[in-house]
């Protein structure tokens, strides 16, 4: 059997990274390094984690591209279900999310917002599907 464990996302802070997405999205905090260079948020089954930039440098001898809140997004995002978008949505540009597009319903009646965290990741906010 095969399931997904989690998603990592590089960034500079770890600590401050961690600290925005518990405040924002309300996730509870499983570990962080004593270095600060790898930490953890509970989602469920999944885990959504954060590493500091230095430590994928170091595993991969071609680099990566660090994602930035002055360039365009990666091409892909994460997204948290709400009952409340707008309310996140604003939680989330008070603790330093950039707007990128407000609450609107789509034709399928999911209501969706998008914003981009500190480090620049899409992060979309949406009603839950069905």
């Amino acid at each position: 059997m095969i399931r997904f464990a989690y998603t990592i996302l590089y960034v500079k802070d770890v600590v401050k990274t961690v600290e925005f997405y518990e405040k924002v999205f309300k996730l509870k905090r499983k570990f962080i390094s004593e270095t600060g260079e790898y930490g953890e948020l509970s989602t469920g089954d999944t885990t959504l984690s954060f590493a500091k930039h230095d430590f994928i440098n170091n595993q991969l001898h071609g680099g990566f591209v660090e994602s930035r809140i002055s360039t365009p997004p990666l091409g892909m995002e994460i997204a948290f279900a709400t009952d409340n978008v707008e309310k996140v949505f604003d939680a989330a540009i008070k603790a330093g999310a950039k707007e990128i597009k407000r609450a609107e319903t789509k034709p399928w009646g999911q209501t969706v917002a998008y914003v981009r965290d500190p480090d620049g990741f899409l992060v979309e906010i949406c009603t839950p599907m069905g």
